[in-house]
């Protein structure tokens, strides 16, 4: 069995030489592009000592910010270990940049389950949602072919819409994730017609992985988690926004306190992780996405679904594979914890889990909890069963845990 699972991805591994090599290219090009803004800032020891208290003055934290804004070419950024996760971050924007009687409008379908509670729309809307806040929220559908209906958006704006959003990745959503380059279209037309009205990306997963973001075409701010692309799998918490001046500003006035804002913030810890992380987030990108493309491979060969497939362009990490039956999604997710470095004898089940409507099955065995740069594997327990697989800190990690989850389904009988 395991010279015939070995067998299988040396074919697809040949296969997939072209692939592999454009990513690496895209690797090299935005490790240059951070190595030029650090040496712009000269980054030294002293940046990564800690502060307490206010944390006025704090250089560690003041300089990475400014070369996150290098980095995705804004006017300014907000990095922080305090932001707990890519959600968090994104709550303080939406919160940062409404105001009681605006409308906000999702131009990509409905946002990501754990965004639901915030936003105040699903089975439960809990207390301080923005919907209690007095904040509305309309929502359009890609087109069929994964495009933004520019006709649409335009037809579903409004007098009180202040806010358009958009989620870069699929979440749970059997769509294409979007290129950079597809949000132009949107933010020339909001820019031209609709001025005053700011456009967010979720950037979440697709940091790094093409040559550009999607500030480079207009939109006015990028959120993201440090747990995913941009932490390298080195940073142990935290988010970033960035984006203009002033939206920057009022999503920091969320986070501290008006007319404070970024000024203050210490952190009594070690800066290094997240200037590393930064760093490394290109090369630790390209193994995550040398890992997927190896999954949708593989699992093409097995006849199943795959998106995207192995042929297509990346927008992001995540690999999206229709298992088709329960057996089959946990199984798959059970193979991919026991070739983790960590917790490697846990055995996952479908369980409540806290944001999501559905029972979620979840393989997480990482060095930073629930980290998604890392190799991970999760899927809410509704068909057509599909693993949403991300991260791998190395390729060759990669490979390994993609052969032992396929000899566990063999074994289980799911394949």
């Amino acid at each position: 069995m395991k010279e015939q699972t070995e067998r299988m991805i040396q074919y697809a591994e040949a296969a997939l030489k072209d692939a592999y090599a454009e990513q690496e290219i895209v690797e090299e090009k935005r490790t240059r592009q951070i190595l030029d803004v650090f040496r712009k800032h000269q980054v030294s020891y002293r940046h990564f000592s800690p502060t307490t208290g206010y944390g006025y003055d704090d250089v560690g934290r003041d300089t990475l910010e400014k070369i996150y804004a290098d980095v995705f070419h804004t006017e300014a950024a907000l990095m922080r270990p305090h932001i707990a996760s890519g959600t968090s971050a994104l709550s303080l924007t939406l919160f940062g940049l409404t105001r009681p009687g605006d409308r906000i409008l999702s131009v990509t379908g409905l946002p990501y389950d754990t965004l639901w509670g915030i936003i105040g729309i699903g089975k439960e809307t809990p207390p301080g949602s923005l919907k209690e806040m007095g904040v509305g929220f309309d929502c359009v559908d890609l087109k069929k072919d994964g495009t933004i209906d520019l006709e649409a958006v335009e037809a579903a704006m409004t007098p009180r819409t202040t806010l358009v959003i958009a989620q870069r990745s699929r979440g749970y959503a059997w769509r294409p994730s979007l290129m950079p380059e597809a949000f132009e279209p949107l933010s020339d037309l909001l820019h031209r017609r609709y001025p005053g009205v700011l456009f967010m990306v979720d950037n979440c997963y697709g940091e790094f992985v093409r040559e550009k973001e999607p500030t480079d075409f207009g939109a006015d701010v990028c959120v993201g988690s440090l747990i995913k692309n941009p932490g390298g799998g080195i940073a142990p918490t935290g988010g970033y926004i960035a984006g203009s001046r002033e939206s920057v500003e009022r999503v920091a006035w969320r986070l501290t306190a008006p007319g404070l804002g970024r000024e203050i913030g210490s952190y009594a810890g070690d800066y290094r992780p997240w200037y590393q992380g930064l760093f490394m987030a290109p090369h630790t990108v390209c193994q995550a996405v040398k890992t997927a493309l190896l999954a949708a491979r593989l699992f093409e060969d097995l006849g199943m679904k795959t998106s995207p497939s192995s042929a297509e362009r990346r927008a992001d990490i995540i690999q999206a594979i229709q298992m088709g039956t329960p057996e089959r999604l946990v199984a798959f997710c059970q193979g991919i914890q026991s070739a983790s470095p960590i917790d490697s004898m846990a055995l996952p089940e479908p369980w409540d889990m806290p944001g999501y409507d559905d029972r979620v099955v979840m393989a997480a065995g990482t060095f930073v909890a629930g980290a998604s740069i890392e190799l991970s594997c999760d899927g809410p327990m509704r068909e057509p069963y599909t693993a949403y697989m991300q991260g791998g800190l190395t390729y060759t990690h990669g490979r390994i845990a993609l052969a032992e989850a396929l000899n566990r389904m063999i074994i289980a009988g799911a394949l």
